[in-house]
């Protein structure tokens, strides 16, 4: 990661911070610049705007030179387009910023003020807005540079970010600055992780990572390893890593709240740090993104990272099931059959479809525990989830109708795509064996649901639970403004939303 980037929310307007460059908003089909600018530089930006016909559609920026005699705050200003102020979400403003502070960066620009959000058909409040700013340049300057020999343009040169919040009151900004840092940093943190090459994250590195950020975090964390798992039967994990030479692990690490729990959450995640498929091997092209099949368990750990921070009245349980799928001498075959930790056989048709394995082990073990009342896995779970969603979205099924649209609700509020698939019990048909209790792969047709079917047998009867297939926006493939290449971080934000709510 880059050096650390200070973002401050001042009273008053633009014309009393002074900076590198500042960034101003032209909505569309409006003359005007709003916000808390100043009145100077809205008649100098007005006039610029009209003179080179910059109309203020969204993402396309203008920059202009003040004149040195002019007196203003900053020598540069970005001129941002917004669209129309009216359609303006805090979604598109995240977007938006992220992009224009990497051409700030790009710029040289090491201090950079611009204003608080005022749009949309409805007044933002002044806490959402902030944390919408806040997101949208931490996420949007984020880069993995770590195996570069020269960092790329993002946070080289940026170092402070202020924000005029005009007549607004500067807690609530600064409030809202304050946990856009945190879902930010998580979310980075697991962004992080699942760019790490395989070679570097193994079972045994991920474990190491989740003790190192427990004992920062002051978390609780047991960390169970093939003989452990041996002991309970988790036939998942151990039959999924047969054929690798790094042994699996799995995680276990827990947030309680100084005051009594408002409510027990487990949050599960698939641990894949490498899936060349087994012997059901996958393409070349198949093969190239798949050190990020441990997402959802990246995500598990940052959401868990940043909990002490924020300190919600909710008891998390974070479950991380980690493996490596290889096609070694002793590897899982087609048509062997494993048993579960909860005591079901599973035929195991395609190796490929491990990640259900190893997440069965992990619902098992998490029904085992004691006074849980909800339980939401994430996984990057199947390709029939991005060709019914798409890249973009998740795919979300569950048990319970209210937790899926609790966390639908903390979705739509953080930024993050998610749509609801069916669990139609008609389709269990599909994934009966012959031979065993349970088969791990069905038919063609409805794949994401079928796997989710799948893991349902291992949900104990009472436990509210809800899957996250994240396999379409867990690994960029094209840079669309904050969402980079490579890891993205996805259900992070999510998650800690989710959380903040049950606390409430």
């Amino acid at each position: 990661m880059s050096a650390a980037l200070r973002l401050e929310a001042k009273a008053g307007d633009l014309e009393s911070l002074p900076a590198d460059l500042a960034i101003v908003y032209k909505f569309k089909g409006q003359s005007d610049i709003g916000g808390s600018v100043g009145e100077r530089i809205a008649r100098h930006l007005g006039e610029i705007a009209r003179g080179d016909r910059f109309e203020g559609r969204a993402g396309r920026h203008l920059l202009w030179h003040a004149p040195p005699g002019e007196g203003l705050p900053s020598r540069r200003y970005l001129l941002l387009g917004l669209g129309r102020k009216e359609e303006c979400t805090l979604e598109h403003y995240r977007r938006h910023v992220g992009e224009a502070l990497v051409e700030a960066d790009r710029l040289g620009a090491t201090s950079v003020a611009l204003p608080l959000l005022e749009a949309g058909s409805a007044p933002y409040p002044v806490r959402e807005a902030a944390l919408a700013l806040a997101e949208g340049v931490l996420l949007g300057t984020y880069r993995f540079d770590r195996y570069r020999s020269e960092p790329r343009s993002g946070r080289r040169h940026l170092r402070e970010i202020r924000v005029a919040v005009g007549d607004a009151a500067v807690r609530e900004a600064s409030e809202g600055i304050a946990l856009g840092e945190v879902t930010a940093s998580a979310t980075n943190f697991a962004r992080d992780l699942v760019n790490e090459p395989a070679g570097v994250l193994t079972p045994q590195r991920m474990a190491e990572i989740a003790r190192e950020t427990a004992a920062e975090a002051k978390l609780e964390i047991q960390v169970l390893g093939p003989e452990e798992m041996k002991r309970l039967g988790m036939g998942g994990l151990l039959g999924v890593s047969q054929g690798s030479h790094n042994p699996p692990r799995l995680i276990h690490l827990t947030y309680r709240p100084e005051e009594k729990p408002a409510r027990r959450v487990a949050l599960l995640g698939k641990g894949l740090t490498f899936d060349s498929g087994g012997l059901s091997l996958k393409t070349a092209d198949g093969m190239e993104t798949m050190k990020c099949d441990m997402a959802g368990s990246a995500a598990v750990l940052a959401t868990l990272r940043a909990l002490p921070e924020l300190a919600p009245r909710v008891e998390v349980t974070g479950l991380m099931g980690m493996a490596e799928n290889m096609p070694g001498g002793g590897a899982l075959r087609p048509g062997d059959i494993l048993k579960i930790m909860n005591g079901k056989t599973v035929e195991v048709r395609n190796t490929d479809a491990e990640g259900r394995l190893v997440l069965a082990d992990v619902l098992s073990y998490a029904a085992a525990l004691e006074g849980l009342e909800e339980a939401i896995d994430l996984a990057t779970l199947t390709g029939a989830c991005v060709v019914a969603l798409g890249p973009a979205a998740v795919g979300i099924m569950g048990n319970d109708t209210g937790l899926v649209e609790d966390i639908l609700r903390a979705a739509e509020r953080a930024g993050e795509k998610m749509w609801p698939l069916p669990l139609y019990g008609e389709y269990l048909e599909h994934i009966k064996s012959d031979v065993a209790d349970i088969k791990n792969t069905g038919i063609r047709w409805g794949g994401a649901i079928t796997a989710a079917l799948f893991l349902r047998e291992f949900v104990r009867p009472g436990l509210r639970w809800a899957h996250l297939d994240i396999a379409g926006p867990a690994f960029g493939e094209k840079e669309y403004s904050y969402i980079k290449k490579g890891g993205t971080g996805a259900g992070v934000r999510t998650l800690i939303r989710f959380l903040l709510d049950r606390a409430s």
